[in-house]
């Protein structure tokens, strides 16, 4: 239990500076310059037009996130999802990532893809948690543009975002 927390931080520290907001970041993947020094922040891309390659454990843990997000949505979208039921949600998130980053493996290139997804599933569980300046609401939207973005770059066959 110790490991997967220290994994989950040291996760979300390594990533933490590219958790900027997937919709922008999509909109510019067209600009992305490979071998650019002066490159800003990662950018999410698809691999030479393919969606990236998944393996079993990542595959799980998203689908984990995706189905826990689904059961929530009906509660959420009718304002009756409070305090201890975000909570619990964003922890179920953070387990499901701590169990991709432990068990997941994938080449280089899909890894750095990931993370920028996981920053995104990680800032949005923080926000569920109360742990950031927007409302524990917005924490849920951005997981959902997360798993969307998920589903749009790497290949999960079946997949399908929640809310999508």
């Amino acid at each position: 239990m110790r490991t997967r927390r220290l994994l989950t931080l040291t996760a979300f520290t390594l990533i933490a500076g590219t958790a900027a907001s997937l919709p922008a970041l999509a909109a510019d993947a067209h600009h992305h310059h490979h071998g650019d020094s002066h490159a800003s922040a990662p950018t999410l891309h698809l691999n030479a037009g393919r969606q990236w390659a998944t393996d079993a454990p990542l595959r799980q843990s998203m689908a984990g996130i995706n189905q826990a997000m689904a059961k929530a949505l009906p509660a959420i979208h009718h304002d009756r999802f409070g305090d201890a039921d975000y909570d619990a949600l964003a922890a179920a998130i953070s387990r499901h990532v701590a169990h991709a980053v432990e068990h997941c493996k994938l080449a280089p290139e899909a890894d750095a893809q990931l993370h920028l997804v996981i920053a995104e599933l990680l800032a949005g569980a923080e926000a569920m948690e109360g742990k950031a300046a927007t409302p524990r609401h917005d924490g849920a939207v951005r997981v959902l543009q997360a798993l969307k973005a998920y589903q749009k770059y790497f290949r999960h066959p079946g997949f399908k975002a929640s809310g999508a």
